[in-house]
């Protein structure tokens, strides 16, 4: 075996550094929402925005990412996306008003988003098979690591200095990735024969439909999903352009993005792992935290010191993957990491209000154990035979659907996940209001200890009663919100069994001969 070129390997940390950056970002506003919304001027639904016009922007970037990466050549994409992604970083932090955040954030979000799959591109295309587990489980640790800390160095950035840190932030890391890709990659040429290529029925259908349904997942249960004309209005276009994008994909000789790869039941089964995977991770990233400052009134930064538990223990995994997929069937280890973070999910089916953050730590070590797992071996099965003209669009695919399945705020598994919290809240207060009017002499007994309690306090008689009435009120809702998060976590645990069970079906074929030494990047 051929050593890789140190060149290779300081483009390739160039890029999963870039993407590492775009990824945090997507997370590390939310810890600092309300500070922003207050500097601003915004209410708490218009904030919602600064997040959504990012995941909006990064979800059409993604698709975009092989037809420019190819024509423009790798090196130059690379480089004015992420000297653009830096310049509307610091644009962020001079935003004068709501509007112009929104502006920027979306900016910031365009060229974000191209740095993820093509990270991962480089690994493909730049490391030969021996080396592309090692590639892949650091892309891994991007891609799980980087939501972990996000809300945490968000708040700590806002309580020490300000929110305006949280943008300043990537200047310094933009600037060393520009470095090493500049160094890293050869310089070529624009290739006018693709430029001229372009698919614009495919790039507007595209663009239309992914970021009408990003906005349809994100805003969705704020707007009470289809009891609102605007959702409905937005999910009948967003489906309508996507047909005529699936539609003009199949038919066109040189595609936007290859739909035909989805033909191989291989990578169309790899790509519902990943959508599930995503689902998974950025369910629990979202939920938690709601359930901490939810039931526990934790703070930012205490949440953030659970969070880390879902990141640190893989540091000690990941170096381990690579070396357990040369002697282990990949599939089975697929199979154990979703095996595993669904045990983890399992785990925190039962919580009561004295489950708080060292409890939940226990899960997030079990769910970080399992994480490196999945995506890894998974990666490796879903391009092991694939060309080199088809990994822009295998890259396309898995991100678009892992961004889909949960990634950065608005995708399917946080949406589902409000949704059910909303409803199922509802459905337990009352099912806990029924069991108390049925056993009303407890209820009662339980009701007047607490306005007695309010007495010895000095309380008025009339108020006692009433504050005790509301206090019993607040520890109902509690406890239905508690029982709503344990069904949530059920339903993602029997989610990632299926998924176990499915992925014991994937074919691990030989690589193709060309994929033994690493690939020209595109």
């Amino acid at each position: 075996m051929e050593a890789v070129p140190r060149r290779n390997w300081i483009a390739v940390m160039g890029g999963l550094i870039g993407a590492f950056m775009a990824i945090l970002d997507i997370q590390i506003t939310n810890a600092s929402l309300k500070d922003i919304q207050g500097a601003l001027s915004a209410t708490l639904s218009e904030s919602s925005w600064i997040s959504t016009s990012y995941l909006v922007a990064e979800m059409i970037a993604i698709p975009l990412s092989g037809w420019l990466s190819r024509g423009l050549s790798v090196r130059r994409y690379l480089l004015w996306t992420t000297g653009a992604f830096i310049f509307s970083s610091v644009l962020c932090s001079f935003s004068w008003n709501l509007t112009s955040m929104i502006v920027f954030r979306a900016m910031q979000g365009f060229t974000g988003g191209a740095l993820i799959p093509m990270a991962f591109s480089l690994i493909i295309s730049l490391l030969p098979l021996h080396k592309r587990a090692t590639g892949m489980a650091l892309f891994g640790l991007c891609a799980t690591f980087a939501p972990a800390i996000g809300p945490t160095l968000g708040g700590w950035l806002t309580e020490q200095l300000s929110w305006h840190y949280i943008f300043y932030l990537n200047v310094p890391p933009g600037l060393l990735v520009m470095a090493m890709l500049a160094h890293g990659l050869d310089r070529k040429p624009i290739d006018w024969t693709i430029m001229r290529q372009v698919d614009l029925v495919g790039i507007v259908t595209m663009a239309v439909g992914l970021g009408l349904l990003e906005v349809v997942l994100e805003e969705g249960n704020r707007e009470d999903w289809f009891g609102s004309s605007f959702i409905v209005k937005l999910t009948l276009i967003s489906g309508v352009a996507l047909i005529f994008f699936v539609i003009s994909q199949l038919l066109r000789r040189h595609p936007l993005v290859n739909l035909r790869l989805l033909h191989n039941p291989r990578f169309a089964l790899a790509c519902f792992a990943y959508l599930v995977l995503g689902m998974a991770l950025m369910g629990s990233i979202y939920v938690l935290p709601l359930y901490m400052a939810q039931i526990h009134n934790y703070n930012a930064l205490e949440i953030g010191e659970v969070l880390m538990w879902m990141g640190l223990p893989q540091l000690l995994v990941l170096p381990l993957v690579p070396r357990l997929i040369q002697k282990i069937d990949p599939r089975y280890l697929v199979s154990f990491g979703f095996l595993i973070f669904g045990l983890s999910c399992f785990m925190n089916v039962n919580m009561s209000a004295d489950y708080a953050g060292p409890q939940l730590i226990q899960s997030l070590i079990v769910r970080a154990l399992g994480q490196p797992f999945v995506m890894v071996p998974l990666s490796l099965i879903a391009t092991a035979s694939l060309t080199q003209d088809e990994i822009p669009s295998s890259s396309t695919l898995l991100n678009v659907l892992r961004n889909l399945g949960g990634a950065f705020g608005g995708a399917f598994g946080i949406a589902i996940i409000a949704t059910l919290l909303d409803n199922d809240t509802r459905v337990h207060v009352s099912q806990i209001s029924s069991a108390l009017a049925a056993s009303s002499i407890e209820g009662q007994a339980y009701l007047m200890n607490l306005a007695n309690s309010m007495l010895a306090q000095g309380s008025d008689p009339a108020i006692a009663y009433q504050q005790a009435q509301a206090r019993l009120a607040g520890t109902i809702e509690r406890d239905a919100a508690i029982m709503a998060y344990n069904k949530v976590f059920y339903v993602m645990g029997i989610f990632l069994l299926v998924a176990s069970a499915l992925v014991l079906f994937l074919k691990s074929p030989a690589p193709r001969a060309s994929d033994a030494e690493p690939l020209e990047a595109h």
